[in-house]
């Protein structure tokens, strides 16, 4: 954010009688001079922040007829305050964070600093002291404004299975945000990512204009950018931000869309033909005379999981260097307290509000970090964590809102430095009453959307989860890859198909009840919900040894995350991994066979897998190397159909991946 000069503020003509009658910047003279200039007032001292605090909350009238200065002297200080576009509030605003910003202010001489003094002196409510702020915050909401069913909507609290509380769901996670932020005034409310992309149908079918519609409501300020952000390209993104319909579909919800009324964020994603950023790096909130600056970055490797075509056109630059190199911008500024929203996660091994095992990207990210960040705010792999690295608080809220993470922090108005520094995960149990705003939008959208995701589609016998087991293979996982197996048996020749975990988005949940159904019917808004993406199947032709090396690159994006890109495979597809060995050698090209038959690797085999995987999607890169492409159906469709000639689907167990 840039500081006016007063040049900006007031006609040109003027701004020389200004310079001249200006004292100028205190840096430009000894400190008897300055003190004498401000009144007496001394940069850094009780009294001097006193006047700073009155110069950037009182209003014009409160300058003009309370404090008495002169009318010209009140409206110039509103100005600099408002920022270029002239409305407080919003991003460009601006701060006298010293007594030299504000003797700069045309009009501002020595009677109006007896005066600013004078008034400041007697009436204590501006003395500065330490402010208790409250952040609110969470991760990966991705439209889950209905409860999240099976392991999706459960938080472990225990060691035990039984160690679990149903959570999530916007109606009541809106009110527990709602009673968090009651007990403190100063409260923010910021999300590091996600809140639309891979959303269930009710959000989707509108794309996904529910989700911001519920954000709003629940009072969200500020977000950065995550990679699900991307899913329907830069242009939809800024939809969401800037509001209007959709320019195919228009606004079918049958009303206008505002779009969103927090503030996305986004350091360090940039256009390549203009080197600028999509969105603003960071933002500055205030709280009295305490001010918080949020730095808002996304994932660096979004384009290895995303689908192309939603990040043409951009770059993604490392998140550390993003980071630090803003650092002493916002100082320069006068604002210490430092928070960082970041689409990156790692992994840990701990319960909620555990810091046990870390690893992953996320942590050698704030390893790195400048010493001036003070919390950090992540997100992405849906781990939940209340950590101290380093003196810096990190924090994540696992997914689907089911936990908020409340913040606290002491922000001396004097000094602008954050002091005692605390957080804690809390469960967004369903024990609580609904939030009224959260529930009109749900039914609004409930009646639009039921006629399609009420509509029977199959049958199960018992549950298919999208959580893995050691060795990294899930039922719902297995059920996909069956499904897209025989969607193109015949009309690619595939002999086996494979799909990536992270688009595993749900589970299916016997006695689940979403729009009334029998227990073990499915309805087509439980089963978009496990495929919302739409995503192309493929069948390609790949070699043994190409084979081999797809299942290596399994680790490669992971680091020391062993399962972050396990892929499912279809039956008949076997092979045994060895958690042992190194990245890259962990799977015996011996152990992989297709319906029994060992893989040769100078044979040729035809496989399926969705588009996202076929361009390379989750580091895959081998597969971009598959050759005969022959383009099949929609995965979701690959899905109905399997479940329909199945009925009633049995999951199957999962024995085809083994691990050593």
């Amino acid at each position: 954010m840039k500081v006016r000069t007063f040049a900006l503020v007031i006609p040109a003509f003027t701004s020389l009688l200004v310079a001249a009658c200006s004292a100028g910047e205190a840096t430009d003279a000894s400190e008897d001079e300055a003190s004498s200039r401000y009144a007496g007032l001394k940069e850094g001292s009780d009294a001097a922040c006193a006047v700073r605090r009155l110069a950037n909350e009182a209003t014009v009238k409160m300058l003009d007829g309370d404090v008495g200065l002169d009318a010209r002297a009140a409206n110039n200080v509103a100005s600099f305050r408002a920022g270029n576009d002239g409305k407080l509030g919003t991003h460009d605003d601006n701060w006298f964070s010293s007594l030299a910003k504000l003797d700069v202010v045309p009009w501002i001489g020595p009677a109006a600093w007896k005066k600013l003094k004078a008034f400041s002196k007697s009436h204590p409510e501006y003395a500065c002291g330490v402010v208790p702020v409250q952040l609110l915050a969470f991760n990966d909401f991705h439209g889950n404004l209905k409860p999240p069913a099976g392991s999706s909507g459960r938080i472990a609290t225990g060691p035990l299975p039984t160690d679990v509380v149903e959570a999530g769901g916007a109606e009541f996670f809106a009110t527990h945000i709602k009673t968090l932020k009651a007990a403190n005034p100063n409260t923010l409310i910021v999300a590091a990512g996600d809140i639309i992309g891979a959303t269930p149908l009710m959000s989707a079918l509108f794309h996904d204009e529910p989700s911001i519609e519920s954000m709003n409501a629940l009072g969200l300020d500020v977000a950065t950018v995550g990679n699900h952000e991307f899913d329907e390209g830069t242009d939809e993104l800024l939809r969401m931000q800037s509001g209007g319909c959709h320019p195919v579909d228009g606004c079918q919800d049958g009303d206008g869309f505002e779009g969103a009324r927090f503030r996305y964020l986004s350091a360090n994603v940039v256009r390549d033909n203009t080197g600028q950023t999509v969105f603003p790096a960071y933002t500055v909130k205030s709280f009295r005379g305490a001010r918080v600056a949020f730095i808002g970055v996304t994932l660096e490797g979004t384009p290895l999981v995303t689908s192309p075509a939603g990040v043409v056109g951009l770059q993604f630059k490392d998140e550390a260097a993003t980071i630090n190199a803003l650092v002493p911008e916002i100082r320069a500024q006068g604002i210490e307290a430092i928070v960082v929203l970041i689409h990156e996660g790692g992994a840990t091994t701990g319960l909620y509000n555990d810091c046990v095992g870390i690893s992953g990207p996320l942590f050698d990210i704030v390893n790195n970090l400048d010493p001036a960040i003070d919390a950090i705010v992540a997100g992405h792999t849906n781990q939940a964590h209340i950590c101290d690295v380093g003196g810096k608080l990190v924090t994540s809220a696992a997914s689907f809102g089911r936990l908020v993470s409340a913040i606290d922090l002491q922000i001396d108005e004097k000094t602008g430095h954050v002091g005692i520094m605390k957080g804690r995960n809390v469960i967004a149990t369903r024990d609580v009453a609904k939030d009224v705003d959260q529930t009109t939008i749900i039914a609004k959208y409930d009646a639009l959307s039921a006629p399609l995701a009420n509509r029977l589609v199959g049958t199960i016998t018992g549950d298919l989860l999208k959580l893995p087991n050691a060795a990294g293979e899930s039922s719902m996982g297995d059920a996909i890859a069956d499904a897209q197996l025989a969607a193109t048996r015949a009309s690619g020749g595939a002999v086996a198909a494979f799909m990536n975990i992270g688009g595993v988005r749900g589970d299916l949940v016997a006695a689940q009840s979403s729009g009334g159904e029998a227990v073990g019917a499915v309805t087509y808004g439980e089963a978009f919900t496990v495929q919302p993406f739409g995503n192309t199947l493929m069948t390609i032709t790949l070699t043994g040894d190409q084979l081999h090396t797809m299942l290596e690159q399994q680790w490669q994006m992971a680091g020391t995350l062993e399962k972050a890109a396990m892929l499912q495979v279809s039956e008949g597809f076997t092979y045994t991994w060895d958690s042992s060995k190194p990245i890259g050698s962990r799977v015996d090209p011996l152990s992989i066979t297709i319906n029994g038959q060992v893989v040769a690797l100078t044979a040729t085999y035809r496989v399926t897998v969705n588009a996202f995987l076929a361009d390379g999607g989750d580091g895959f890169k081998v597969l971009k190397s598959g050759t005969d492409r022959v383009a099949g159906g929609l995965d979701l469709d690959a899905l109905l159909a399997w479940m329909a000639m199945r009925a009633p689907l049995t999951p199957a167990a999962a024995a085809r991946i083994t691990r050593l």
